[in-house]
């Protein structure tokens, strides 16, 4: 073991760390901030894991250069000296408009992975959407989350194995289901095919080497043992020799049949992720799913697609009112937040800034990335001139062409 690996497995070493940690992180005043922490303390590997995407990441950048371009109009002389973020989605009240979403990587990030991450949102009073891909059991995060989480399902590839999940669902008490629908087949994440770290055994070399570049990531992955894979039963741990065993093995194509199974079988909300074409909106309001998730996988899936806030105003104008409409995908600041909801979302769901705030500090850090968005949205609400969400108009946002931002129109500049 070398001294630096030595150093970090000495418990007063470990706490005068993770008190610089915390000054850290109590110093962030943004997401970026809490990035920063977080690159400093993940192997190279792990964050190119956590920021990479598909093919040439094209459509990861345009998830962030679509929504800086949307410029936000301010309303004049209006009252905003009290204002209040919370919101409804699907009954559920929250208390601001921003989820948590699913996402497999937590316990690369994190030894306390989904249940720091459901405990944070829980706190916040807001929802986590936990996902099938987990270190911890969907019942012991439905207790951390204090029955708060929505379930996310990717069905199973041996359609047999769906009733069970989902009564073992339903019992655990989550009362939403989101289905994701864009994993039919792993994108192409060159980040990972080059650095190979998920495809090698725990004490292969190259592995090894990732945990000595970060000895404390390293300490504490180890001393977490636990996996990666399908949400193991209750009681259980996925092992280390597991965490190999990733989305990879979730990846199926799911159809308009799945779809109707799932609407008979599930009694609670039904929503559905992963949606870009406001063209399929109709028929999935017509097989009474109750949400749509306008999103690109964080651009993780297909490059090339448009950026989710580019697709967003169309697949609103499409719904109609029917169903509720969030988003996911480039959410980093409350502006951005506010601009989503001004042009019809109902929330939004953020991925990579909570797993900074994990990678950073565990439960801490999550946490503090929630007050960062809390304060952000509540200043930006102030200065639009907007005392809540509901107050929020599409002529508040302008700037930049949206493609297809009428159903039946052609594309036009808002405003």
């Amino acid at each position: 073991m070398s001294r630096a690996a030595r150093a970090e497995s000495d418990p007063a070493v470990r706490r005068v760390r993770r008190g610089r940690a915390a000054a850290r992180l109590r110093d962030a005043v943004t997401i970026e901030d809490v990035r920063r922490i977080a690159g400093r303390r993940l192997p190279r590997a792990i964050l190119d894991l956590l920021e990479g995407g598909a093919g040439d990441e094209v459509t990861v950048a345009r998830n962030r250069d679509a929504l800086r371009r949307l410029d936000l109009r301010p309303r004049a002389l209006e009252d905003v000296s009290a204002r209040a973020l919370g919101t409804t989605v699907l009954g559920q009240p929250i208390s601001m408009p921003v989820m948590l979403a699913p996402t497999g990587a937590g316990r690369l990030m994190h030894r306390t992975s989904e249940l720091a991450v459901a405990s944070a949102a829980a706190a916040a009073g807001t929802v986590y959407v936990q996902s099938t891909v987990s270190a911890y059991p969907l019942e012991e995060v439905a207790e951390a989350s204090r029955r708060t989480a929505w379930f996310q399902l990717y069905v199973p590839p041996n359609r047999a194995d769906l009733a069970p999940l989902l009564a073992r669902v339903a019992a655990a008490g989550y009362r939403t289901l989101v289905v994701t629908i864009d994993l039919a087949a792993l994108g192409n994440r060159e980040r990972d095919a080059r650095n190979q770290i998920l495809n090698l055994p725990m004490w292969h070399p190259r592995a090894l080497a990732q945990g000595f570049s970060r000895p404390l990531w390293g300490v504490e992955f180890l001393r977490g043992n636990v996996g990666l894979g399908a949400a193991p039963e209750r009681g259980g741990r996925q092992s280390l020799g597991d965490t190999r065993a990733t989305i990879a093995t979730a990846a199926t194509s799911v159809t308009w049949d799945d779809i109707a199974v799932l609407r008979e079988q599930w009694d609670g909300p039904l929503v559905v992720k992963g949606v870009i074409r406001h063209d399929e909106c109709e028929r999935l309001v017509q097989a009474g799913v109750d949400g749509i998730v306008v999103s690109n996988h964080g651009g993780r899936q297909l490059d090339g697609v448009p950026g989710a806030i580019e697709a967003l105003p169309a697949v609103v104008d499409a719904v109609a009112g029917r169903a509720e409409v969030l988003l996911d995908g480039g959410i980093r600041r409350g502006t951005d937040v506010v601009k989503a909801l001004a042009l019809g979302a109902s929330a939004v769901l953020i991925g990579r800034p909570y797993l900074y705030g994990l990678a950073a500090a565990g439960e801490p850090g999550v946490r503090r990335v929630l007050e960062i968005l809390r304060a952000e949205i509540d200043l930006t609400l102030a200065l639009v001139g907007a005392a809540s969400p509901a107050d929020l108009t599409p002529d508040m946002v302008g700037g930049v062409d949206l493609a297809e931002r009428r159903v039946g129109g052609a594309a036009g500049p808002l405003g």
